[in-house]
């Protein structure tokens, strides 16, 4: 998915749709950067904004009032997802969330398995191999790349 945002983004036709097309790989960028997931949402969003953005700004609608309103929008649905949001403790926990999020239930154990080796302020790192499979490596102390 963010190859097809990239590709777009290659493609798009004037100075506008240039700026815009990194504007959306930017978001979708510190999306992946913060969350690790929901880049696909966050372009939505992005397109979403700017486009209901740029007409009402068309129909005179003040800009710095646009921005205004869209920071306080994200203020109270930050607040209420934090409200909504629950702790993920137990490895099951870990692992039935996880595996939400991989879309496989074997990839969700393994970083459940990864997360009781390293704890929560471990790191995990995920990398594509040549091999066939899945592997968990655990590699104590301090590792600089």
């Amino acid at each position: 998915q963010r190859w097809c945002v990239h590709r777009r983004g290659d493609r798009a036709g004037g100075p506008y749709e240039k700026i815009g097309a990194e504007l959306v790989k930017e978001v979708a960028k510190k999306t992946d950067n913060v969350a690790g997931d929901g880049t696909t949402t966050a372009t939505v969003l992005a397109q979403a904004l700017v486009k209901e953005g740029l007409r009402n700004v068309a129909a005179g609608a003040n800009p710095l009032g646009l921005k205004r309103g869209i920071e306080k929008a994200v203020e109270k649905i930050t607040e209420t997802l934090l409200k909504g949001a629950k702790e993920v403790e137990t490895k099951d926990q870990i692992a039935a969330t996880a595996a939400i999020s991989a879309g496989d239930q074997s990839i969700g154990d393994l970083i459940a398995e990864a997360m009781d080796k390293v704890g929560n302020e471990g790191v995990i790192t995920v990398q594509e191999s040549n091999t066939f499979g899945l592997q968990l490596e655990l590699t104590k102390g301090m590792r600089f790349d």
